[in-house]
């Protein structure tokens, strides 16, 4: 049997990084480790090829050789696997699908042979084995949760590693809190699972053996969210990374209660740690109580991005506007308070209701909801009433996006950043970062209206922080991607 992998193509988004992916050379982001996963789980006697169409597009030789079509998605990448999903169809092909588009928005495709819905370690083997035998039914779906040490080890073979900036891998699903707003706990469940340390530094070890030798995102919903566990595993991670030079500069996602427990902190700096990604969310506490963010209503925020960034990790921010509890004020407020705490990567989105959220839930039965999800909350696209009106939400939105990406003020909060950050990851400078930093010299130093403010940091940094120079480097061409993003957003 004949198996293609597909993976659909993101948008133009903040997290795609489109449009700076030429300054280091590379054509996507991460990988889909989710199909490189699924891939494992299949019969070893298929042969399995892959197509990831952010890195190249899906050939017709492609499907002409295929007999099986496997596709994965999320939300945003709805109309490109809406296209793949037809395009194999009319080959005339076998489509098998999975993921969370298909979970949430299953009405939205049509010709799909076969739905595989829930967490594949518990559900795909039902299929499989009925495909096997010809009595495969149209949908299989499985809430249970898996044990993760049965998640077998992506099929590294499948890519190119040249074109990726980052490899990802995955140490935990779920989450201990329950916000309004967020879909982890309807995907992955309540709580946090993880794997064992072994397993994963088994994981890790593959790829090390596969030849990846850069930075490695741990894609968890809240990589702290079983505190216990992860104290036992981020000591044994910072050996295995002392023991091989530090191959693997790490990020991942955690919750803010990360900045409160010092222990925690120095132990993912000794496991090279150099970036985080939090959900700050809001500056009103009435909003955050609204959401069920109440882990972060009691957080001094600037005290506690200054504490991270003091470890040596670089805090990336989620923001929302557009709660119930939200007024005409909450843009200025968030301009100021994104500005004070110095959070440079500081995506801000309008709020948007998830399927099998309790935002989605609330709405719903308020009569709020509307048509319109993209799955992609910095495009100023609205799927509720808002209770401020939408205008007066979008209009807001908009100003606040075209402030903060702003040269003045985007430069402003990396100096802010640089005043408290500590450059103690440990990892080889590569040629992609000696062409980076050339490439922007040019790009941002001598065309960009930006290069004032650009010439001004890096003289700074050498003189007062030059073991930053490689972030701060990142962060200036970042600029140019995050400048386009908010253009096209306050264009719509």
């Amino acid at each position: 049997m004949k198996a293609l992998l597909v993976y659909p193509t993101y948008p133009d988004t903040f997290w795609s990084f489109k449009s700076v992916l030429p300054f280091v050379s590379k054509k996507a982001a991460f990988p889909p480790l989710g199909l490189l996963t699924i891939a494992a789980m299949l019969p070893k006697t298929w042969e399995i090829r892959l197509v990831d169409t952010n890195v190249a597009p899906l050939g017709d030789v492609d499907l002409e050789w295929a007999e099986l079509v496997l596709v994965s998605a999320m939300l945003v990448q709805v109309p490109s696997a809406q296209d793949i999903v037809r395009r194999a169809k009319r080959a005339g092909k076998i489509v098998i699908v999975g993921g969370p588009a298909f979970n949430a928005q299953r009405e939205r495709f049509s010709g799909v042979d076969h739905f595989v819905l829930g967490e594949a370690e518990t559900v795909l083997p039902d299929f499989l084995k009925d495909f096997e035998l010809g009595v495969a039914k149209a949908v299989y779906e499985s809430t249970e949760r898996p044990d993760l040490d049965s998640t077998p080890f992506p099929v590294w073979e499948l890519l190119n590693f040249k074109d990726y900036v980052s490899m990802s891998v995955q140490y935990s699903r779920g989450c201990p809190f329950d916000c309004e707003f967020c879909d982890i706990v309807a995907m992955n469940g309540r709580g946090s699972r993880v794997k064992s340390p072994e397993h994963m530094l088994q994981e890790l070890q593959g790829l090390y053996d596969a030849g990846w030798r850069d930075s490695v995102f741990i894609v968890d919903d809240n990589f702290i969210g079983n505190i216990v566990n992860v104290k036992d595993f981020l000591p044994k991670l910072a050996g295995w990374q002392k023991q091989r030079n530090y191959p693997f500069k790490l990020m991942t996602e955690a919750s803010v209660n990360l900045a409160q427990d010092s222990e925690l902190l120095r132990m993912m700096s000794d496991a090279n740690f150099h970036k985080v990604f939090i959900g700050i969310e809001t500056p009103s506490v009435e909003s955050l109580k609204e959401c069920g963010k109440k882990q972060n209503v009691a957080t001094d925020f600037g005290s506690a991005v200054r504490e991270i960034q003091q470890h040596g990790m670089q805090v990336m921010g989620g923001f929302i506007v557009g709660f119930d509890s939200d007024t005409s004020t909450i843009f200025e407020q968030q301009v100021r308070f994104i500005q004070d705490i110095g959070v440079v990567t500081a995506m801000i989105g309008v709020l948007n209701a998830l399927p099998r959220t309790r935002l989605w839930r609330r709405l719903k039965s308020e009569g709020r909801l509307l048509d319109g999800l993209s799955g992609e909350n910095t495009d100023a696209c609205l799927n509720f009433i808002p209770a401020m009106g939408r205008e007066v939400l979008l209009e807001g939105y908009k100003e606040v996006v075209s402030i903060l990406y702003s040269s003045k003020e985007y430069y402003a909060r990396i100096s802010k950043f640089l005043s408290s950050y500590a450059p103690l990851s440990r990892g080889r400078l590569f040629r992609t970062d000696i062409q980076a930093f050339m490439k922007s010299m040019w790009a941002i130093g001598v065309v960009s209206h930006s290069r004032f403010f650009y010439w001004k940091l890096i003289f700074k940094t050498l003189l007062t922080k030059p073991k930053a120079l490689p972030v701060v480097v990142e962060l200036a061409i970042l600029g140019l991607h995050f400048e386009r993003v908010a253009r096209r957003i306050v264009a719509v």
